[in-house]
This record gives structure tokens, C-alpha cells and sequence, in this order.
């Protein structure tokens, strides 16, 4: 089933969105670094078609989460998305012969007053949340392609909402 999106929003042009792919059956097909890497690079290049910029990913084992901001006002999040699902999809598909992806996806528009820093802190902070690392930069599956490590443990000063969805400073 897919998780309805907002009634009336266009998903057209300059907005930013916190997405979630989950892997087929919750495989957790999210822990080898060929895999992430190939993946990403997919990604990447669907971003780039599509005119949006990738500012955060995490590759949790059985999902994906991805702060992704359309920089044109052409940019159009559903090409986005199904480019980039298909893509990996075929290519993780040609390699393993194995199904990536369940079907949909779950997005968050961001409002103007949720701050970009603080939801790539979110998304970059999961794998703490999970168990898995000790520390924001640690994580070999997860970054932004815009902010430095710096700059994101930065704003641990300002805002307190690294277990709840609280991403405002």
C-alpha cells in the first residue's frame, strides 16, 4: 500500500524532502559497502537528472533515508523517485537477482521553519538511535554531500530532538 501524500501539494520545484525507501520484506540488504556504494552513486546521478541535491542519506540494513531538495522549479520529486527506485532497483536486481524495493515510499515536506542542519542531524544521528554506531560521522553508511561533520554536531548546541521527530532548533 502506498502512504498517501498531501492532498493538493504538487511535489514540483524548490521544496525539501526527508524520504524512506524500505528494502523488500525488511531485507537487510543495507550492510555491504559495494552494495551502499553502488547504490549511492545511483542515486546521486537520479538526483542530478531530476534537479534535485542530495543533502543527507543513511543506509540503515532494511531502509534508506534521504534529504533530498529540488534546486529548479522543474524539479518534480515523483520523476525523482521513480528514477531513483528503478535504477537501483534494476542494478541491485542485475547483481544479486534479488528484489530491492517495497513498493512506495514515505515522505516529509519540510516547512520553512524546520531547519535543513537539524534533519540531516536527525537522519545522520538513526544509526545511533539503532544501536549501531556511538557517534554522528562514525557510520560508514551515512553523510551529506553538503554539510561537514563539523557543521552538523554544530547545531548539538541549538536543538534537542535527536529521539523524537523534533527537528525545529
Amino acid at each position: 500500500m502506498h502512504p498517501p501524500r498531501i492532498a493538493g501539494f504538487s511535489y514540483d520545484g524548490s521544496h525539501r524532502y526527508l524520504l524512506t525507501f524500505t528494502a523488500f520484506r525488511r531485507s537487510r540488504f543495507f550492510c555491504t559497502p559495494q552494495i551502499v556504494e553502488d547504490l549511492l552513486v545511483q542515486f546521486r546521478h537520479s538526483a542530478s537528472v531530476e534537479q534535485f541535491e542530495m543533502l543527507a542519506h543513511c543506509f540503515m540494513p532494511d531502509h534508506v533515508h534521504l534529504l533530498v531538495a529540488g534546486i529548479a522549479e522543474t524539479a518534480c520529486l515523483r520523476r525523482f523517485v521513480t528514477r531513483a527506485k528503478q535504477q537501483t532497483g534494476y542494478r541491485f536486481a542485475a547483481s544479486t537477482g534479488q528484489r530491492l524495493w517495497q513498493v512506495g515510499f514515505y515522505d516529509h515536506v519540510l516547512r520553512d521553519d524546520e531547519e535543513t542542519i537539524a534533519v540531516v542531524r536527525y537522519i545522520l544521528a538513526n544509526p545511533i538511535r539503532g544501536g549501531l554506531t556511538m557517534a554522528i560521522g562514525e557510520y560508514p553508511f551515512a553523510g551529506s554531500d553538503v554539510f561537514s561533520t563539523e557543521e552538523i554536531c554544530e547545531c548539538l548546541q541549538t536543538w534537542s530532538g535527536v529521539s523524537g521527530r523534533s527537528w525545529q532548533r
